[in-house]
């Protein structure tokens, strides 16, 4: 068990050297080491083995290795650009040093006579065996060599290894100093999970004995690893558990269940629910009425139909005598819905709701007042529905498509509208996506949420046809193009991604609208950008809609909420550019009714390792999930993460799939905690986390 001084939780602070107190500190804050702990847990990346000498004539090529020897000679020289150049010898063999960046007071420390200890890689030169900038310091005959492996530690401009290697010694001695490395897990969770005990393990990654197979640090498959990533997973799942208690702790609106608007609007859909639609939708349903906040995603592959398990949703919260509120990400995924979500509820009486910030100002203030006024029953916009000025007379639920678009003040900023007066209820929260989670990332980062998957595809979907084409074969393209349109389909044709500018992008987009317009006479050929005013985005898409248009080129805008059945052929250029989430979101415009769809991805020759990878994957499956479970590996938990990542703790150490058994032992391990030890629980946050602990509020 954890010794009573485990018992206060506290995390002490670094004991900084008084010179350039300020420099330094400002240095150390960039790599958020702030207090002891933050030093302890600032790991190293790396070793070198500096416990052992290797002679000049044993040092293999490309091998770090570490000499020494005695300078003979040293000169600057200016062929074929200035640099010093140091000759030194261990007996008979030599070897040369080379520093293209150096300073004056090298060329005297590094005289002839002196003795040099070096680190580096050594590679055959002109002269003979050489090494290139290597890492040295000066040294008397028979220094001995250091005890143990040398660790690297990630670190900044003006701060040297040598310097956060004595301020994490520092830290190290001053929380052993006061019994603070003691073991915060019970005996009972580290035998059962058979872990290696916590001081050990920490002094064993800061200090590894020459005798540390440096593969198993390197991998981090050492046992001294196993326990601070265990250790790490259990701090995540942890906070993730104590904000899923606070919030069960706060009260919500019963939205109970009394099927009149509910059913109306089941009864009036032209389709019937799928099984997962219906499994979804109960889940919510039962989540609505308890008398605690709901904090549900619904996540479903693209196409899938979360807008209509939504709209029942928020169906319950009208029929409760409650506002419902929508928010999405782009102007055009919220129109999509506005548009959607109008023509199914309008004729039953529903009053729906428009806002967002390109709103006339005229327009923009009937909608606010509205919506404060009760008179709204549905409000969908973009951000503009969280804004200072817009206040809901009585809002029971948040929808929240995209969620991961959104910071975690943003959403926290719509639920608070729910708060008006006296009242202290917070909204029910319903959040969707359609970029599917890896089990492994909702046992995580998602730990805090329930989670509604629906697993399957409305019928009568065909499958897409993805085709991958050499940018060189654009012309065969342009022809597949002008013969889909011929036949009466209709076709996007999605421009480069450029994440450094807007413009360059907006640039792209109307020379390929120029280049195809000529190309393609006699189609209609429209243009559709993030930078347009809504009301031309709403005539162009309006006019794509009504078949007006054949061909639409279009930024990536129009990666989410543009539904138009007829549009059977997707062009997505320099798709090597591109995320995996994004090009499964893209390739679901089409694919939206009962033809044969197709999405040609041009790419650019040479491909890198990761691009291939991606459009290996992509090519080869539709299912979401299994894609994201490969970007998952690919590119780990970032984009799937979003915004979001502001409010988790994100893992250093831990690799949510390859350490899959200690996530689940973390999370088992948790619960018991909580229960059984709470204060141990407190004193690992509190290790951890320290005054981050801003546990999940979204």
């Amino acid at each position: 068990m954890a010794s009573s001084s485990l018992k206060k939780g506290k995390r002490t602070t670094a004991t900084k050297p008084g010179v350039a107190a300020n420099t330094l500190s400002a240095k150390l804050a960039r790599l958020d080491l702030r207090d002891d702990w933050d030093f302890a847990l600032h790991l190293p990346i790396r070793y070198e083995d500096e416990t052992r000498l290797t002679r000049i004539a044993d040092a293999q090529a490309g091998v770090p290795c570490q000499l020494e020897a005695e300078i003979v000679h040293n000169e600057i020289t200016y062929r074929p650009r200035r640099q010093l150049v140091v000759q030194a010898k261990d007996g008979a063999d030599t070897i040369y040093l080379r520093f293209l960046n150096f300073y004056g007071s090298q060329v005297k420390q590094l005289a002839p006579g002196k003795r040099v200890r070096l680190f580096g890689e050594v590679r055959p030169g002109f002269f003979g065996a050489e090494m290139v900038h290597p890492r040295y310091h000066m040294v008397s005959e028979g220094e001995p060599v250091p005890e143990a492996l040398t660790p690297v530690y990630s670190t900044t401009a003006g701060l040297s290894q040598v310097q956060l290697r004595r301020l994490i010694d520092r830290s190290l001695a001053q929380l052993e100093n006061k019994h603070q490395l003691d073991d915060a897990l019970p005996a009972a969770v580290r035998k059962k999970v058979a872990l290696a005990d916590f001081t050990p393990s920490m002094l064993t990654l800061h200090r590894p004995p020459p005798d540390a197979s440096l593969t198993s640090l390197a991998e981090r498959t050492h046992p001294a690893w196993r326990r601070i990533k265990f250790d790490e997973l259990l701090a995540q799942q942890l906070a993730m558990k104590k904000a899923r208690a606070a919030r069960d702790a706060k009260t919500a609106p019963k939205l109970i269940t009394k099927n009149k608007l509910t059913d109306t609007f089941n009864k009036s859909l032209p389709f019937k629910l799928t099984g997962a639609q219906l499994r979804a939708w109960n889940e919510i349903a039962i989540d609505l009425a308890a008398p605690h906040p709901m904090q549900r995603l619904l996540q479903g592959d693209v196409g899938s139909g979360k807008t209509v398990v939504a709209a029942l949703a928020a169906a319950q919260a009208i029929d409760n005598g409650y506002q419902a509120a929508l928010m999405a990400p782009t102007e055009i995924l919220a129109e999509q819905h506005y548009r959607k979500l109008s023509a199914l509820l309008v004729p039953l009486g529903v009053a729906v709701t428009w806002l967002t910030g390109s709103l006339k100002a005229k327009e923009k203030r009937a909608a606010i007042e509205d919506i404060a006024a009760g008179t709204t029953q549905l409000a969908i916009g973009t951000h503009a529905l969280f804004q200072e000025s817009v206040t809901f007379a009585k809002l029971g639920l948040a929808i929240i498509d995209e969620q991961h678009r959104f910071g975690v003040g943003q959403r926290l900023a719509l639920r608070e509208k729910g708060k008006t007066g006296n009242n202290t209820a917070e909204p029910h929260q319903l959040m969707m996506s359609a970029t599917p989670i890896p089990r492994t990332l909702s046992m995580s980062y998602f730990a805090d949420l329930d989670v509604s998957v629906i697993d399957e595809m409305p019928p009568g979907r065909t499958t897409i046809v993805t085709k991958l084409v050499s940018e060189s074969r654009r012309d065969e393209i342009v022809a597949r193009v002008r013969s889909a349109c011929e036949q009466g389909a209709q076709v996007y044709w999605v421009c480069p991604l450029i994440e450094e500018s807007e413009t360059l992008q907006l640039k792209t987009a109307v020379e390929t609208l120029d280049s195809l317009t000529e190309a393609l006479p006699g189609l209609n050929v429209g243009l559709v950008h993030g930078r347009m005013k809504t009301a031309e985005k709403q005539e162009v898409m309006a006019r794509f809609l009504a078949n007006d248009i054949q061909l639409l080129v279009a930024t990536t805008v129009i990666e989410v909420g543009v539904d138009v059945a007829n549009a059977t052929l997707m062009v997505i250029e320099h798709a090597e550019r591109m995320g995996l989430a994004q090009l499964h979101q893209l390739r679901g415009r089409v694919g939206r009714g009962a033809k044969q769809s197709t999405c040609v991805l041009l790419y650019q020759n040479p491909l890198g390792e990761t691009a291939r990878a991606r459009l290996k994957v992509i090519f080869e499956t539709t299912d979401g999930f299994e894609i994201a479970r490969q970007d998952l590996l690919i590119r780990g938990p970032g984009e799937h993460l979003g915004a979001r990542q502001s409010g988790a703790p994100l893992l250093r150490f831990a690799d949510i799939e390859r350490d899959v058994d200690l996530l689940e032992a973390a999370r088992d391990a948790a619960t018991w905690m909580l229960k059984h030890t709470p204060q141990n629980a407190e004193t690992h946050l509190a290790r951890w986390l320290g005054s981050r602990q801003h546990y999940l509020k979204t």
